[in-house]
């Protein structure tokens, strides 16, 4: 190495936000990143006089993850505790040289400030909480604008309108946002909510589905790519979801879906605030401010290896849970005539409910939440041959498909006499993908239960305005 490529070395990592260490294949601590100092709270001479063996026991380092790569051979990511108190993140990858483990490097990053950040808004939804149930005075012009989004939204339950308080207040910073919950409940909607609440509601609002993306094109997807990039590229290029969503939000759906690989590349372009597109060499500044959502533990897919860790802490910086419908109950009369209105308007009839349903609507599980509830309402608005809707014979809410059952007569109403063989097999793959869509966790799971692939039944739902199971 070149003295030029020594000192462009040194000062990547005396200038970087990371903190670094050396350690020998022994545990001997070589060498460190200033800034290191201030997190372990030890200088930079006592740190580079020990081994990590040492700091372990003395309890600067809890626990060494130095001390984890000597024990597995293997790189290693976990949570440290300094000797300050400070919490941070820490990933260390082997060196090997002709199969002897040589050296260890390793990096930080501090995570107490973010956690603060945190811990504030948790305590702000607390005291909105405590807020709303003291306070009996006439609505100002903040909290009509409140009510107004939620009409919009068909929210009337306390626990709804307390969270809706909670998005309204973080709207106007640029904080991550992760959307929480069970299949169904509403995550999309309230992200989109967050943006009109946001100081960029003038700007785009991109949704990205990970899971309805195929891995082999995500990354040209989101990135973008130049000319003649790779086979079957565009002429002219062009920008990714990414560069799209500039100066306003991205929302990222079912983010637990998304490959290692793009979860390295997404975690880059948070930290970097710039992307490089696929056969470019140029990065390109990105403004966009971050949503996602998921209905998986993702501290589980951690624990698992199917997610980063540092990803996982760069996202979760304002969790925000939406709770099922059947703890919600409230909300469902306003969920079902505002569905009801989309369906007269959509197929051109004015139906309305037997009153009968209500005590299956109202007393219903709904594992499926909002999603369930419109799926079913449609299928009782087509199935219902007179403008009075009654509750569809074969399908009830509160069942649950077996993944491996083999008799689908439940799925398969009887022909109309005006219908033609075509029209009949089309209506019954929409009320299938309906059905199996309110239900089923994605549209992989989707795919296993009819036996086609994933690709397949992401445009068949398409196709018939069916909205991808979140």
């Amino acid at each position: 190495m070149s003295d030029i490529d020594r000192h462009v070395l040194q000062t990547i990592v005396e200038t970087a936000n990371d903190h670094f260490f050396i350690v020998g294949g022994d545990g001997r601590v070589l060498d460190i990143s200033p800034g290191a100092e201030a997190v372990y709270g030890v200088s930079r001479e006592v740190l580079l006089a020990s081994s990590v063996q040492q700091l372990q026991q003395a309890g600067i380092l809890k626990p060494s993850i130095s001390l984890e790569v000597m024990r597995t051979q293997r790189p290693v990511q976990l949570m440290q505790v300094t000797g300050t108190g400070r919490r941070v993140i820490a990933e260390a990858y082997p060196v090997f040289v002709q199969g002897k483990l040589e050296r260890i490097i390793s990096r930080s990053r501090d995570l107490t400030d973010l956690q603060f950040l945190q811990d504030e808004y948790a305590l702000l939804q607390k005291r909105f909480s405590e807020h709303l149930k003291r306070s009996q005075a006439a609505p100002n012009a903040d909290e009509q604008a409140l009510d107004d989004a939620l009409d919009s939204l068909q929210v009337r339950s306390q626990v709804m309108r307390e969270t809706a308080l909670l998005l309204k207040r973080v709207a106007p910073s640029d904080a991550n946002v992760m959307m929480l919950g069970e299949s169904g409940v509403g995550k999309t909607a309230f992200a989109k909510q967050l943006h009109r609440w946001s100081q960029r509601r003038n700007g785009p609002f991109i949704e990205v589905n990970c899971a309805a993306i195929p891995e082999n094109l995500f990354e040209s997807e989101m990135f973008g790519y130049q000319p003649g990039a790779f086979s079957g590229a565009a002429r002219q290029g062009k920008a990714g979801l990414l560069e799209q969503a500039e100066g306003g939000t991205l929302f990222l759906d079912e983010i637990g879906e998304l490959p290692l690989l793009m979860q390295t590349k997404l975690l880059k372009v948070i930290q970097d605030g710039s992307l490089t597109r696929l056969g470019d060499t140029r990065p390109r500044r990105v403004d966009f401010r971050l949503v996602v959502a998921t209905n998986q533990d993702l501290a589980k897919q951690v624990e698992a290896g199917l997610f980063r860790l540092d990803l996982y802490y760069r996202l979760n910086v304002i969790p925000i849970t939406l709770p099922p419908l059947r703890d919600r109950r409230e909300d469902i009369p306003d969920l079902v005539e505002a569905c009801l209105k989309q369906l007269n308007q959509r197929y051109g009839r004015q139906k309305i409910l037997d009153t009968r349903v209500w005590s299956t609507l109202m007393g219903s599980e709904w594992p499926g939440n909002v999603r369930e509830l419109e799926n079913w309402l449609e299928r009782a608005w087509l199935s219902s041959p007179t403008d009075q809707i009654e509750a569809p014979n074969s399908y009830h809410p509160t069942e649950q498909p077996q993944a491996n059952a083999t008799d689908t007569s439940a799925l398969a109403p009887p022909i109309e006499s005006h219908e033609t063989l075509k029209e009949y097999l089309t209506r019954l793959e929409r009320e299938t993908l309906l059905q199996l869509s309110a239900t089923l966790p994605s549209t992989y799971a989707i795919a296993d239960r009819l036996g086609i692939s994933q690709s397949s039944v992401v445009r068949r739902m398409q196709r018939y305005g069916i909205k991808i199971n979140k």
